[in-house]
């Protein structure tokens, strides 16, 4: 099945994959409105449909996301200032914050392919996946400081706890360039693949979690959440909640039957 939600966003649904694509190439993939709905509108489906095992976030072009279109926030910054109100930065609330909160909270393991530089709110998303695959080409940016702008897409959130505060203040506070290399080195990226390997790569690692234990999947990115911000006593409390839940389901059963038989096991991803 495939859909298409908007020119600068393509939908494509196969076999438990849900693969989202960044279609703005031409702008090396800056988010204007309509990207920016339509990709909130794709992870919100994704999330919702119970026939979708795994998501893949990727884009198409020599860049991954560059964050906001700044040629159209220039207009918006015009208004704000013409009529004396109104909020410029109100994709925030109205955009970044539910597309972090759709790839962060879906109960399902979601990959993001970065093909290219990603850069501000671009890097946030990236941050904001389970698992990101990197071409060997690519390069990150927090770039918020760079036009005198904080941090947004749930950046201050993410970047501290996958490579510490102080060096993600460093990157924060003088935005440049991190090559994948680095990134990689850094923590940022899981896996690095040369250039010409990316699409196949981050497909393959995208559909092996959307052929794997989904009730398990969406317990590790929830007890993996929880335990950024509780106590490890409060810690144990959840993954006994969450094993609990683990343990009822069908995959599990099966899990166990084909480690008794020696045999491979076929999720049913319930």
């Amino acid at each position: 099945m495939a859909d298409q939600l908007a020119d600068s966003v393509l939908y494509d649904v196969s076999d438990g994959l849900a693969t989202i694509t960044i279609n703005r190439p031409d702008a090396m993939n800056a988010l204007n409105t309509a990207a920016k709905v339509a990709l909130r509108e794709a992870l919100e489906s994704a999330a919702a449909d119970t026939a979708v095992r795994a998501v893949l976030l990727t884009a198409t072009g020599r860049a991954f996301c560059v964050g906001q279109d700044l040629k159209e926030h220039v207009g918006k910054l015009d208004e704000a200032r013409e009529s004396g109100g109104g909020n410029a930065l109100s994709t925030v609330k109205e955009h970044y914050n539910p597309i972090v909160r759709a790839l962060t909270e879906m109960p399902k393991p979601v990959v993001a392919g970065v093909n290219g530089v990603a850069a501000g709110a671009g890097f946030g998303f990236a941050l904001a996946c389970d698992y990101r695959v990197a071409a060997d080409t690519a390069s990150f940016n927090t770039s918020f400081a760079g036009v005198a702008l904080t941090a947004d897409s749930g950046v201050s959130w993410t970047l501290p706890r996958l490579i510490g505060r102080s060096r993600a203040a460093d990157l924060l506070l003088f935005p440049r360039s991190v090559s994948a290399q680095d990134a990689h080195e850094l923590g940022i990226v899981n896996k690095l693949v040369p250039a010409a390997d990316l699409a196949a790569e981050a497909a393959a690692v995208a559909r092996a979690l959307a052929s794997g234990p989904t009730v398990a999947y969406a317990s590790l990115k929830e007890s993996l959440a929880y335990g950024a911000a509780h106590t490890l006593s409060e810690a144990l409390v959840k993954e006994d909640e969450l094993q609990t839940k683990a343990g009822a389901s069908e995959d599990h059963t099966i899990a166990v039957q084909a480690f008794l038989n020696k045999e491979r096991p076929k999720y049913l991803g319930r």
